[in-house]
Parts: C-alpha cells; structure tokens; sequence
C-alpha cells in the first residue's frame, strides 16, 4: 500500500511535503524584538572591527523594533523602539531573520509615536 496516491488517477491530487509554517505567539510578559545590528560585531569610524565580546564587558544598552508582545505586556506595543541590555536578551532566527526575546522587565525605555497630552523626551 502506497502512500502517496497515483499521479494518473482521475480526480487524484498528490500529496507533497512542504515545510511547515507556524504563527508565533509570545506569552506572559514576553516581547519579541527584531535584532540590532549593534549587538554583532562593528566597526568604528576609523574602519577598524570591534568584536561583540568587546561590547558585553561595557553593557552597552541598544534600540530594538518590537515585532510582537505576549498578553500580560503594558509597557510596550508593536512597533515601539525599546532599549535594552543584550545580556538579557535571548536570540534567535526565524525564517533567516535575526530576533531576540526580552522579559518585560529587561526593557529600560520605550520611545513610541509622540501621544498628544503625554510629556517626556522624544528621540
């Protein structure tokens, strides 16, 4: 008994594998963010490269893009800008897309689209 269904038969589709695609979700007080270029490794303006392992002994804060937020965030929505420590980020790759997963608690300012009625310091 075959698995697949013969091509010749009428009114028969055959079945092919293809990769399968998930939506993602975040949960509790998780933010996905699309991963900064200044967390890998750099050059200065003298053209010179700077390793990241140069980066994590200074605790250099960065911006990220937030991609997607988990049900229990209120600090943060998509689209924001968040800074944030890369020592408490956790990275990953999706579909070849370079993306860390933050705490809700790791996020140290968020900079959104300018609110009429709000103050603070916009970038």
């Amino acid at each position: 008994m075959s698995a697949e269904p013969a091509a010749d038969a009428p009114g028969v589709r055959k079945l092919v594998a293809e990769p399968q695609r998930h939506s993602i979700r975040m949960t509790a007080d998780r933010i996905l963010v699309m991963s900064p270029k200044e967390i890998g490794e750099r050059k200065s303006r003298g053209g010179i490269l700077i390793p990241a392992t140069v980066d994590s002994e200074t605790k250099k804060a960065v911006w990220g893009e937030v991609v997607a937020v988990g049900p229990m965030v209120r600090s943060a929505e998509t689209g924001d800008l968040v800074l944030f420590g890369p020592e408490s980020a956790y990275e990953l790759e999706i579909r070849a897309e370079e993306y860390v997963v933050l705490k809700e608690r790791d996020i140290h300012a968020v900079a959104s689209g300018r609110s009429e009625g709000t103050t603070g310091l916009y970038l």
